[in-house]
């Protein structure tokens, strides 16, 4: 058995240890809660997505190997801007589809339109802007730029993202979106980026947190009677 100074010495580090990890163990357990309770779908704001969406129909469409200046397509997409069609070639540039001229990003009047077929109706427009960059911690982070914010009157205060190179609706944000966010941040222990789950920051406090369970499993081990009794009779 462990006794005398080894044994204060193990109480006061599970102490000490509980005192500097206790507000993270809280945080954990908080947002371990709150992911748990809430439908992800919901936090990727799902219920603000128009249902049964119909894919516009269009005709004389020019063949892609027709566009000007000819380039070699790798990917292209048929994109739908304020009921007329483009196309998204390469990731990179828009052709008007029936014409082939090059269209350089979409305009805010076509980006409020772009977000109308995509989302709920009866929805006020409040504000819209156009971001260029963006930190680490921005709700549009690691997404096309430049795009337009369109802000809208409503109790979520309700973000949608609608790049401007290629015209496309690229998120949706609101405020249960943004407290997992912040609770995924505090989970994930990344306060530069919030994405990254193999920082030295988690590796420490999560090493540590081990070290104080199995510090308490020691302490219980060393201070129970039923072991002390056990002791005692392998002794004999």
């Amino acid at each position: 058995m462990i006794k005398g100074k080894k044994a204060k010495w193990i109480r006061k580090s599970h102490r000490y240890l509980g005192i500097f990890l206790g507000l993270q163990f809280l945080m954990w357990t908080i947002s371990g809660l709150y992911f748990s309770w809430t439908n992800i779908n919901d936090i990727h704001g799902e219920q603000f997505h128009k249902k049964g969406i119909v894919a516009e129909s269009f005709s004389g469409l020019i063949s892609p190997s027709d566009l000007k200046p000819s380039t070699t397509i790798q990917s292209i997409e048929l994109r739908d801007i304020d009921k007329q069609p483009f196309y998204w070639v390469n990731q990179k540039l828009l052709y008007n589809a029936r014409t082939g001229e090059v269209k350089n990003g979409v305009s805010k009047e076509e980006a409020v339109s772009i977000a109308a077929k995509n989302i709920v109706s009866n929805l006020k427009v409040k504000e819209i802007q156009l971001i260029t960059e963006v930190g680490k911690h921005h709700e549009y982070r690691e997404r096309l730029l430049p795009a337009y914010v369109i802000s809208y009157q409503e109790p979520n205060n309700l973000k949608v993202y609608i790049s401007v190179n290629d015209g496309k609706l690229q998120t949706i944000r609101h405020r249960d979106w943004r407290w997992f966010d912040f609770l995924w941040m505090t989970h994930t222990m990344d306060y530069e980026g919030r994405d990254n789950m193999n920082n030295i920051v988690l590796r420490v406090f999560s090493l540590l947190g081990l070290i104080t369970v199995l510090s308490g499993f020691l302490l219980w081990y060393i201070s129970s009677p039923t072991i002390r009794k056990i002791w005692k009779k392998i002794k004999k």
